[in-house]
């Protein structure tokens, strides 16, 4: 289908995307708003509902403003309130579905477009109302993350019904979504062995967490300014680094990668662990103290989106554990497109999403499969099986900002053919 033709057959198309979470958050500008700018450029009408924490809508509001209206996004932005629980999401809930349906009278949309499953709940609402085509875009299986995650506990009757409500609507958006968007083959492999859909596969599309390759680029990083910034950080320049980009949560397994780190360090005294995160340096440095590890050779610095390829690039290995549960079969960790696009060895664990057979079919590290000191030495003490081209080469095959985006207007195409 030629660019004109595609512009032309979809330019009265309206679009309602919905998210709960914020665009003001560095996750809705990393893998939400580009995306929506590509969609907007191919000649759709785009509609934003996001849920924005007062202070981050505070510092930023006139930043997202100014590219949403250089995208021509309208954004129609509502207040998130962590305060309340449960209550307040309810309430929540229901303003989404509220304020979906007033939109919908005003522009007619013709396609609504919901991230995750709490948007998922006003989505289908209005696809049953109107007719509008509803696109599925999981995520993850959201609950079983709050499962997994330890936040909602099966013991308790109040989380137990919560969670078989949205195992029973979890179901419904799959048979009912004009197409359901999975981050990973693992979680589509996953979705279409269930019972429910022996007779009828729903439509999935594949669309990993991608990446802007035109800020992710080696070629745009000079030798001076990674002489400068490892200046600025105090790093001898025959010092290994060990480098971990995001944050430390829920999922990500610090007090492992501090152990690893130390058999790093019992090989390599010039090994230097730097964090570049936004989290607080007490949670990673009392840790690192706690396992015996010098906390001169471990540093930490945040720093905004645009300046995290220079930081990656000085990088000689990098690292992240993720706990390995059943949600995570849905997973795909945006730094692990970061950190291919960049070109530097990748050392994680096995059973995220299809990160170890990307991983391996790209030849760009090393998978872990036991977190224990004998499995940290025997990669330490060999060479990580690694190939820069083919790792650039994968990054660009997988995690491509603009293959997303293609993918996403093949979506919108054929739920109309």
């Amino acid at each position: 289908m030629s660019t004109i033709y595609f512009y032309i057959k979809h330019l009265n198309k309206t679009v309602l995307y919905l998210s709960y979470d914020g665009m003001t958050d560095p996750l809705g500008q990393s893998q939400v708003l580009p995306y929506l700018r590509g969609i907007s450029k191919a000649g759709y009408n785009v509609h934003l509902v996001s849920y924005e924490k007062p202070d981050q809508l505070k510092k930023h509001r006139k930043v997202i403003d100014l590219f949403c209206k250089e995208a021509s996004i309208k954004w129609h932005f509502q207040d998130y309130s962590s305060q309340g629980g449960l209550i307040s999401t309810l309430k929540q809930i229901k303003r989404m579905k509220k304020i979906t349906m007033y939109l919908h009278e005003k522009h007619n949309f013709d396609i609504v477009h919901c991230r995750s499953y709490i948007s998922a709940l006003a989505g289908l609402i209005l696809k049953r109302k109107s007719g509008a085509k509803f696109v599925f875009d999981m995520r993850g299986f959201w609950a079983d993350e709050r499962v997994d995650g330890k936040l909602w506990d099966l013991n308790k009757p109040l989380f137990k019904l919560i969670y078989r409500f949205f195992k029973k609507k979890e179901i419904q958006f799959f048979k009912e979504a004009d197409y359901t968007i999975s981050l990973t083959e693992n979680g589509k492999n996953e979705i279409e062995s269930w019972t429910e859909f022996s007779a009828i596969k729903p439509r999935i599309k594949i669309i990993p967490c991608c990446v802007d390759l035109n800020l992710f680029d080696p070629s745009n990083i000079t030798e001076q300014a990674k002489k400068n910034l490892k200046d600025e950080l105090e790093i001898k320049p025959d010092d290994f680094v060990l480098g971990y980009v995001g944050s430390i949560g829920t999922w990500y397994m610090l007090d492992e990668m501090l152990d690893y780190f130390k058999v790093l360090k019992s090989k390599n005294n010039n090994a230097i662990f730097l964090f570049i995160t936004g989290e607080n340096e007490l949670t990673i440095m009392e840790k690192a103290i706690q396992k015996g590890i010098n906390p001169e050779s471990v540093k930490i610095k945040s720093v905004l989106h645009k300046e995290v390829p220079l930081h990656i690039s000085i990088f000689d290995n990098s690292l992240f554990f993720i706990r390995s549960t059943y949600s995570k079969k849905a997973s795909s960790p945006t730094k692990q497109g970061e950190i291919m696009a960049m070109g530097i060895p990748l050392i994680c664990n096995a059973g995220i999403g299809d990160t170890d057979s990307i991983v391996k079919k790209y030849n760009a590290g090393e998978i872990v499969t036991e977190f224990s000191d004998v499995s940290y030495l025997n990669i330490v003490s060999h060479q990580i099986k690694f190939d820069i081209n083919e790792t650039i080469r994968g990054a660009h095959e997988y995690f491509s900002l603009d293959e997303g985006i293609r993918r996403y207007l093949s979506i919108y195409s054929e739920i109309y053919e």
